[in-house]
């Protein structure tokens, strides 16, 4: 039994401490932070009073949708996703010319929506830094790698980025997120193109000891635990096709959803069995990310109850009514929050606005679980595209840093990121989406 009054703004503290948490403690306490027991704890300290906030002011219901029919599966496919591209190893250095490091970008963007942009990041990173290993001016290639493979190239499925599975698991289909294809084919060719030309400027500069010690180190491409893509596919296929609006005896019962979880941890356990143990170990394998995320993610989706359902009772005061507006105010925090509880949060703010104004959903307009299609696409396309802007926008970014960082490639700071590189070339690009693409 439902009572909206018992949520107030006090209630949306918790949430708000969270997010703050993700986004300040990496800078200011990072040892406290690397350790995964400390994020369960916080994790914890702020979820377990929400939680019991919701029982007792007669919320349960939407707290148990929450945990398991929102957490659980995304938890699910981050991990089996997380495992399956775990067992997958590229060796090789070729030649780090402008034209091939360009194509290696154009690949991982390509992948980056069907293995999501962490496994695509995790798979692509280490042969991209080893074939440039020769060369001395590598941070850009890093940067451009974050924003494009880690980011980016996410858009087209809901595998790509986890703000788009919670889309679809709000019953945006499978098949909706290829509609985005013009702005992820926009966006991708022109960081690459800008790429092109920023890494031939560099290679300009390289000395011709450089060019000559790239050249003459080569070893050949190659990738092991190829049978972990048959598992990939498996998992694919259960997100495309096991759901509500494909199936409609989903549709009648609910549980029933949870055959595409089942079919997804036997897709990763499948995946441990059959990769060796040896190849996870030179991979760098270990469960200390997927554990990260779970642990965090638990907190999140606990405090972000009372703030999803402050939203939908005060939809109306908070403002935010148009196209542009979502895109920009979900791109603002999609930047320094984790952008999937951004994602859903202003997913929520539409709700509430179409139930208060019926007539916002007009006769013709296509709808995206439940609200107009260019408001869902203003939400994704920001949720995704922003959280490159900083190195906390999105999971893989710092993974991504912290490997380049260990290879001895030195990385600008935080602050130098935000203003030498997504200010200057990501945020102009991101202002023509929305000019060219949002209405």
């Amino acid at each position: 039994m439902e009572n909206n009054n018992n949520i107030t703004f006090w209630s949306l503290i918790p949430f708000v401490l969270m997010l703050l948490a993700i986004a300040i403690l990496p800078l200011t306490n990072p040892h406290f932070w690397e350790k995964n027991k400390n994020k369960l704890l916080v994790s914890l300290i702020l979820g377990i009073p929400t939680a019991l906030f919701l029982i007792f002011n007669r919320f349960t219901s939407e707290l148990i949708h929450s945990i398991v029919y929102d957490y659980i599966p995304f938890i699910i496919l981050l991990g089996s996703l997380f495992i399956i591209t775990g067992g997958i190893l590229i060796k090789g250095d070729i030649e780090a010319r402008p034209y091939i490091n360009s194509i290696f970008l154009g690949i991982g963007a390509i992948l980056a929506s069907f293995m999501g942009t962490t496994g695509a990041a995790m798979l692509l990173i280490r042969p991209l830094l080893q074939t440039n290993e020769e060369r001395q001016y590598k941070s850009h290639t890093v940067l451009f790698f974050i924003a494009i493979v880690a980011n980016c190239g996410g858009l087209l499925t809901p595998l790509g980025d986890p703000p788009l599975f919670m889309m679809y698991l709000r019953g945006a289909s499978f098949e909706w997120f290829f509609e985005l294809w013009k702005e992820w084919l926009f966006v991708n060719s022109l960081l690459i193109i800008i790429y092109f030309f920023v890494d031939s400027y560099y290679w300009k500069k390289e000395s011709d000891k450089a060019k000559i010690l790239d050249i003459s180190k080569k070893e050949p491409i190659t990738i092991s635990g190829k049978i972990n893509f048959i598992f990939l596919i498996g998992v694919v296929l259960s997100v495309a096709f096991i759901n509500s609006n494909t199936l409609s005896i989903i549709k009648e019962n609910r549980n029933l959803t949870f055959i595409r979880e089942l079919l997804l941890i036997i897709m990763a356990i499948l995946s441990l069995i059959f990769t060796t143990k040896e190849l996870r170990k030179e991979n760098k394998f270990n469960w200390e990310p997927i554990e990260e995320v779970a642990y965090l993610f638990f907190g999140i989706f606990i405090t972000m109850v009372p703030a999803l359902e402050y939203l939908k009772i005060n939809a109306d005061n908070i403002g935010i009514e148009l196209a542009h507006q979502f895109y920009y105010f979900t791109g603002i925090l999609s930047s320094f929050l984790d952008n999937t509880p951004t994602a859903v949060t202003f997913y929520y703010l539409e709700v509430g606005l179409v139930k208060t104004h019926p007539e916002l959903i007009k006769n013709g307009l296509d709808i995206v679980a439940g609200i107009p299609e260019n408001i869902m696409s203003a939400i994704c396309l920001a949720a995704v595209l922003f959280g490159s802007m900083t190195y906390i926008g999105n999971g893989p970014n710092f993974m991504v840093k912290a490997i380049a960082e260990n290879q001895g490639i030195k990385m600008p700071d935080f602050f130098a990121y935000v203003f030498k590189f997504s200010l200057i070339v990501l945020l102009p690009i991101f202002i023509l989406v929305q000019l060219i693409f949002i209405k």
